[in-house]
């Protein structure tokens, strides 16, 4: 089944029971192999759907304003509208990306402290009134190009390690909140609530009960001042795990129940990003080169490895920091892959790094993992790597495009979506479902859908 350039815009492949992703990874790289070996991914939207789910059981009361930065797929913002979520946007791409689905005006944050006066713009004459501020350079715009505007006051939250040397700092510090209030209502801007900014790598629940706690002492401030605040956004930090949730859930429910009980009316939001996309994706990728580069006996000038010697490898990937591994150059860590092939479970593994193909020094995506001996040719699969992975190339190295992205969902997935009981006709009016085969020699796939 060859791709369908007109309406509908997205083909899912429709796994029917006993269909397995590793399956499916296992067809593309099988069709790959007969080709051009280039990287794509797999999305199983199903995981997002349990994820929506799972965010429904744990934080019922809260809810999800998805951060489009993580991942911009228009398959995800999709069915991320499909199951009722809210989205944040930085910037006027993803503005207009959500929008274009159809998302009303009232669902969309414009997040991001530092914003062009000509995005401001657009987003008062589209009807986008929530926007988030942190300082009074940005006040002062927001109230020349958008009068309109309905801020979040953006208050900076405790690290959770003080010995965290990536955390930075984002927002206005508490003692700042007062004058950037009362130059808000000297401007004649409305502030509607207050946005907490926690770090996406966030392992502490205590952070969440401090910036609660911040945040009420703000809405005193900005009701004494005379504004209506309603919205508190707890922000994100959401790595995707139960346990999680329910650590959060049970420091943030109290704190709520003793500082915004319902009684006060206030609409409790948070940014989950990586939390509904990271774990829905998996990166296949080529070994197109590989080194030794160093030895552990390193007294011997000799190019060869003498039998006691043992190697370690340098492989480069036809993906790296400067395409779909770009949240490596934030620091985060990538996970080490497992390889697709067949070997014995006693096969000797050696110390082994992963590089990008720009030959750049930066171009490092795995610093050091233990690995069979690879060839050229030979596939990683790395899981995880919805999150941060989909956007535009930061280099033109390579005339390589993007890693397509092949969506599948299962048959169960797929009906038990339509039970949610949103209008699934109006929403996925975009999708096409199309029946998944797995090869034998030369079955079609799926439909791939650019990112």
């Amino acid at each position: 089944m060859k791709g369908i350039a007109d309406e509908p815009q997205y083909s899912v492949g429709l796994l029917e029971a006993g269909t397995t992703l590793c399956e499916v990874i296992d067809n593309h790289i099988y069709e790959q192999t007969l080709s051009e070996k280039s990287a794509f991914f797999v999305a199983d939207l199903g995981v997002i759907m349990r994820q929506h789910a799972r965010w429904r059981t744990h934080m019922a009361q809260i809810r999800p304003y998805y951060a489009v930065r993580c991942n911009s797929s228009p398959t995800v913002i999709e069915v991320l509208a499909a199951l009722g979520t809210g989205f944040i946007c930085t910037n006027k791409s993803e503005l207009e990306l959500v929008q274009g689905h159809g998302i009303p005006s009232e669902d969309i944050i414009y997040g991001g402290v530092c914003k062009q006066v000509s995005q401001i713009k657009y987003a008062a004459k589209n009807g986008i009134d929530l926007l988030v501020c942190d300082n009074e350079a940005e006040l002062r715009k927001i109230s020349r190009c958008h009068p309109n505007a309905k801020l979040l006051l953006q208050v900076s939250t405790e690290a959770s390690s003080q010995d965290d040397e990536m955390s930075m700092t984002f927002g206005c510090s508490l003692k700042d909140c007062r004058h950037l209030l009362e130059r808000a209502k000297e401007l004649g801007v409305q502030v509607v609530g207050v946005r907490c900014h926690i770090s996406s790598s966030c392992e502490d629940d205590q952070v969440y009960v401090h910036a609660i706690s911040d945040a009420r002492c703000v809405f005193d401030m900005g009701e004494e001042i005379g504004f209506n605040m309603k919205i508190l956004d707890i922000g994100g930090g959401f790595a995707g795990t139960e346990t999680q949730l329910e650590l959060i859930n049970s420091a943030v429910m109290s704190m709520m129940d003793l500082y915004f009980p319902p009684s006060t009316g206030v609409s409790i939001i948070a940014e989950p990003g990586s939390f509904f996309v990271s774990s829905a994706f998996t990166l296949a990728v080529n070994v197109i080169s590989k080194e030794v580069v160093a030895r552990d006996c390193l007294d011997h000038a000799h190019d060869d490895p003498s039998p006691n010697e043992e190697p370690e490898f340098q492989y480069y990937m036809n993906e790296g920091v400067y395409g779909s591994f770009a949240s490596k150059l934030s620091e985060t860590l990538i996970a080490a892959p497992s390889v697709h092939k067949n070997s014995p479970l006693d096969s000797s593994v050696f110390s082994s790094s992963l590089w990008g193909p720009s030959g750049d020094d930066l171009d490092q995506v795995v610093e050091h993992c233990l690995l069979p001996e690879l060839n050229i040719g030979d596939w990683l699969i790395f899981t995880k790597a919805g999150a941060y992975s989909l956007g535009q190339p930061l280099c033109i190295a390579t005339d390589s495009p993007s890693p397509p992205v092949y969506y599948v969902i299962s048959s169960r997935d797929w009906f038990e979506m339509q039970d949610t009981g949103v209008s699934h006709e109006a929403t996925l009016k975009n999708f096409s479902l199309v029946p998944y085969f797995l090869n034998s020699c030369q079955t079609e796939a799926a439909l791939s859908v650019p990112a």
